[in-house]
């Protein structure tokens, strides 16, 4: 008898991932791909649009037709941050720009001479600052830049709802893609902010749904709940926010290491300037406070120089466990030794200083001053809030050195890791299911494990 399963596409901007979900959300099937980037007409990097979606239908066709699988639902996770922009006829008009990309200054200023004063439009729209980090800007930017692109839009979609759409040639949109950093969306108000009507966008923004919508099709002859996506971040905050009745913050980790916190009682950020605060939004339009680290992308960087300067392989950061006493060396006498390239951060060294001993030393000084980092946006993630629980999952939590740091400093709280895998996944597997989770589901799906700080002799 064939397994009834939920299939998910949870696509990173470097992993692109395939999961089967059983009936009690445990992972019967996984695939993984990453493709080489393109370049938009400026040369900048970006996503191979043609490519994911290519891949996308091939690898779901290939599951309908398996013979183990009985796939009854579908839904999909993504990075945020980026819009298709298709025509009439549902073909995309540009590439799918990088949140990467840099926004001309005399984009930016004419939006606040027109819609400033900047620090009050960036704390109703809950961000951080304005860049191609934020969906809004990049259609503001489009309609300036290329105005007969913009004029053959018929829909912009953020990501995971395009991936919705090519399954079901439904344009939709929904909370959690609106709410994250975009500057679309009126935090008081809980609409659109007014600059969006005043550009016309309301009219290129498809109908906004609940995130937990499915749309019940015939697909290639088998009756699928189809679901219209979700973004990654709020995907892995959601089983947590179902199965947790506690108070707590979530660390999730990856290229940006986010922080939330969805027990705040003033979730809109009132100090702005410069310190990476910005709203998510929970699938019910609720928002969340979080704080952002671009930890993972530095880390990469700052890894790689070290594989270089001390001859090793690629992977053999991966293997490095803590050591007290190389640890208490770095801050018996501490002083910052690397200059961050994707950071920005007053305390970081004028430049980098690679006079160690061996790896293990490097190593440990760099982590050491990541998590520094780390725990700045923790405590400003928490603020006031009386909370005691610290939980962690992503591509950090299987990190010996960065765990122990964190369980070091939050000592007064309950620290948990959970699977690193899943997270986003699961989360978009949960948000077209009717299912209630209890205490235990993190400890049976999530391989829930507890951390105790360090003994300091």
């Amino acid at each position: 008898m064939k397994k009834k399963v939920t299939a998910v596409f949870d696509i990173g901007k470097t992993n692109k991932k395939f999961f089967l979900f059983d009936k009690d959300f445990k992972e019967v099937h996984k695939e993984y791909i990453s493709f080489d980037e393109i370049e938009d007409e400026d040369g900048h990097p970006t996503e191979n649009l043609q490519a994911l979606q290519a891949w996308l239908k091939d690898v779901f066709n290939r599951i309908l037709k398996a013979e183990e699988f009985d796939v009854k639902a579908i839904n999909f996770s993504t990075y945020g941050a980026s819009l298709v922009h298709i025509d009439e006829n549902g073909n995309p008009l540009t590439p799918l720009y990088n949140y990467t990309k840099s926004l001309p200054e005399h984009i930016v200023t004419s939006f606040f001479d027109t819609y400033g004063p900047r620090e009050a439009f960036l704390k109703t729209t809950g961000c951080s600052d304005l860049s191609m980090l934020n969906s809004g800007l990049q259609l503001y930017w489009l309609k300036k830049e290329q105005p007969e692109v913009y004029k053959k839009i018929k829909y912009s979609l953020h990501l995971p709802q395009y991936l919705s759409y090519v399954f079901t040639g439904i344009p939709l949109s929904e909370y959690t893609s609106i709410g994250c950093h975009t500057g679309l969306w009126d935090y008081v108000k809980m609409d659109y902010h007014s600059w969006v009507y005043n550009e016309g966008f309301h009219t290129i923004l498809p109908p906004i749904v609940s995130t937990e919508t499915s749309v019940n099709m015939n697909y290639n002859g088998t009756r699928i709940k189809i679901g219209v996506g979700i973004h990654d971040s709020s995907a892995a905050l959601l089983p947590y926010v179902r199965s947790i009745k506690k108070k707590f913050v979530l660390v999730s980790t990856g290229t940006w290491s986010i922080v939330f916190n969805p027990f705040t009682e003033q979730p809109i950020a009132t100090e702005v300037e410069g310190n990476e605060a910005i709203n998510y939004m929970r699938i019910n339009g609720k928002p969340v406070k979080a704080t952002r680290l671009f930890l993972g992308n530095e880390y990469k960087l700052q890894v790689k120089k070290l594989d270089e300067a001390f001859g090793v392989a690629d992977d053999y950061h991966r293997h490095v466990k803590f050591d007290y006493e190389l640890y208490s060396k770095i801050t018996d006498n501490f002083k910052p030794c690397f200059k961050w390239e994707s950071i920005d951060d007053e305390t970081m060294a004028e430049k980098t200083n690679m006079a160690f001993e061996n790896y293990e030393q490097a190593y440990h000084q760099l982590m050491t001053e990541l998590v520094l980092l780390q725990i700045q946006s923790i405590q400003k993630a928490i603020g006031t809030d009386a909370i005691s629980r610290l939980y962690v999952d992503g591509g950090f939590s299987d990190n010996d050195v960065y765990i122990k740091l964190l369980a070091h400093e939050f000592r007064h709280m309950k620290l948990r890791t959970t699977d690193s895998s899943l997270g986003s996944a699961l989360g978009a597997a949960i948000a077209i299911s009717d299912a209630k989770l209890n205490s235990k589901f993190l400890k049976k799906n999530y391989a829930l494990k507890k951390h105790v700080p360090f003994i300091v002799s």
